[in-house]
């Protein structure tokens, strides 16, 4: 453990902004499963509608750093193959 208050300080935030992360990265991927059981189901308007969603959020997180620009690209652009493929 630190001794130096400074030094636990940063533990402190550190620990606030690792929980923040996680939890956006586990609401996107939550989100794409849902968008995957749409497509699944042939459902395009819910699908339409969640793929407007995820891609919102991954680019919110690569904004903020949460994740990196490349993987939110990569997301978003393997979900808007498989919507079109289903509204083809």
């Amino acid at each position: 453990m630190a001794n130096i208050k400074s030094a636990i300080k940063r533990i402190d935030v550190t620990r606030k902004q690792t929980a923040r992360n996680k939890s956006v990265k586990s609401e996107i991927k939550t989100y794409v499963k849902k968008f995957e059981q749409a497509i699944e189901n042939k459902d395009s308007e819910k699908a339409n509608e969640l793929f407007k969603t995820v891609d919102k959020k991954v680019k919110k997180a690569a904004a903020k750093n949460i994740i990196h620009k490349n993987q939110a690209s990569r997301t978003s652009s393997r979900l808007a193959k498989k919507l079109n493929s289903l509204n083809a």
